[in-house]
């Protein structure tokens, strides 16, 4: 018995680092410049991030594997539902390998409408230093990244609301990992 104390000791104090060390990667990315990109969606339109200068842009990076990434999608396609017509502009970048057909079942199956655009090279998840799936960065009307999350949140809640529309108003808001958390 004493044996598996030491391994399982080590397992315990790598995952809390493996914890914190992802927290702190969430303040430290924000209060920079988006890096531009150029990528094309289902539909084969291309986008370029830099287009998007002056708006406010929420863009997401998930995978068709990923369940999080799966679980949060209804609650960003009823925030896009109910920001279109403004200057929020909502970017999901795919990052699968396999091919569109996987990703098109999936976008008709959960009724997505907002952009899903293609990565399966990965060079978003790299020029923003992803290190898991979901990750959301908000971008302010300047191109800063103001807003950072890895994982899944809920998209649709009170607190999301008030944060894009400070944002949507024009008003300053700090670059912030924590500020649109479904926790208030």
């Amino acid at each position: 018995m004493k044996r598996w104390i030491a391994p399982f000791s080590f397992l315990g104090l790598a995952l809390v680092g493996a914890f914190y060390f992802q927290q702190y990667q969430v303040t430290q990315r924000v209060g920079f410049p988006a890096p531009d990109f150029v990528l094309r969606d289902l539909a084969g339109r291309t986008y370029r991030l830099s287009d998007l200068r002056g708006q406010v842009v929420f863009l997401n990076v998930w995978a068709t594997w990923c369940p999080p990434c799966r679980e949060e999608m209804p609650s960003m396609e009823r925030l896009y539902r109910r920001l279109r017509g403004t200057d929020f502009h909502m970017l999901a970048v795919n990052v699968d390998e396999g091919g569109t057909d996987l990703v098109r079942q999936f976008v008709e199956q959960v009724g997505i409408t907002f952009p899903v655009l293609l990565d399966p090279r990965g060079g978003v998840p790299q020029r923003y230093g992803v290190t898991g799936f979901p990750e959301t960065f908000i971008i302010d009307r300047r191109g800063q990244v103001v807003h950072h999350t890895i994982g899944p949140e809920d998209w649709d809640s009170q607190a999301v609301s008030q944060y894009l529309a400070r944002l949507l108003d024009n008003h300053p808001v700090a670059a912030d990992a924590s500020g649109p958390s479904a926790d208030g």
